[in-house]
Formats: C-alpha cells, sequence, structure tokens
C-alpha cells in the first residue's frame, strides 16, 4: 500500500508561496541595507564637510564661499531628509515582508504537520491490517492442524 497525502498539492502550494515570500523578503532586506548605506554615505559627507568647514573657517574664508558651502550644504540636508525617508519606507515593506514570510512558514509547518500526524496513521493502519493478517493466517493454520 503506497502512502498518499491528501493535501499534497496544497503543501506544495504553500512551499511554493513561502518560497515567494522569501525571495520578496531577500529582496526587500537588500533594498533596505541599499538605502541605509546610502544614508550613511550622506551623513559622512555632512560630517566630513563640516569639519572642512569649520577648518576653513579658522584660516579665513569669504563671504561667497561661506555662502556656497551654505548652499551645499543645504541641499546635502534635503538629500539626507529624502534619503532618511526611503530608509523608513524601505524598512516598512521589509517588515510586511518579514511577516508575510512568518505567515507562509506556519502555514507550511501546519500542513507538514497535518502530513506527519497522517502518516503516523496510515503507519498505524498499515500494521493493524498486517496484524490482522498475521491473526487470519495463524487461525488458518491452526484450524488446518486440527483436521
Amino acid at each position: 500500500m503506497i502512502y498518499k497525502y491528501k493535501f499534497d498539492k496544497i503543501l506544495t502550494i504553500r512551499e511554493k508561496e513561502k518560497e515567494d515570500a522569501l525571495a520578496k523578503y531577500h529582496g526587500a532586506l537588500k533594498e533596505f541595507e541599499e538605502a541605509a548605506e546610502k544614508l550613511y554615505k550622506l551623513l559622512k559627507k555632512k560630517e566630513d564637510l563640516q569639519k572642512f568647514q569649520e577648518e576653513k573657517l579658522n584660516k579665513g574664508l569669504s563671504v561667497q564661499e561661506i555662502r556656497h558651502n551654505q548652499s551645499f550644504m543645504d541641499n546635502l540636508e534635503k538629500l539626507i531628509e529624502h534619503s532618511q525617508l526611503q530608509v523608513l519606507q524601505a524598512r516598512e515593506r521589509m517588515i510586511r515582508q518579514q511577516e508575510s514570510l512568518m505567515q507562509k512558514n506556519m502555514e507550511v509547518k501546519k500542513y507538514e504537520k497535518m502530513k506527519e500526524t497522517d502518516f503516523i496513521r496510515f503507519l498505524d493502519s498499515l500494521k493493524a491490517d498486517e496484524n490482522k493478517n498475521m491473526d487470519e493466517i495463524s487461525i488458518r493454520q491452526f484450524m488446518n492442524k486440527d483436521y
């Protein structure tokens, strides 16, 4: 007797959904890491620019250079704000994908547990059938010995 799980197709579909969710999660994670790296570089650039400006101010700067540096700093601030927003959005997408992955994983585990339980029931049934057949054989042998 061959074992056939009645929800095998559903389990296969759930496993495929889990794999898709995992791929989406990895994509969202990569996107988050890239956005965070971009933000880090912009913050580092701002820090370096501030140090550079302090050094220049100590040595003396023209008003034109101060304006130019301030304009550059303002643009950099806008880029940082935009990048921070992108990081937050990427983090939210990553968290949503992680939650989806966890849900899909729980569904797959539920079906796998059901399959395991069903397989154990199948084995018990086989064992019961085997014991029943052995009993019948024993009874027949006993009956044949009597006659």
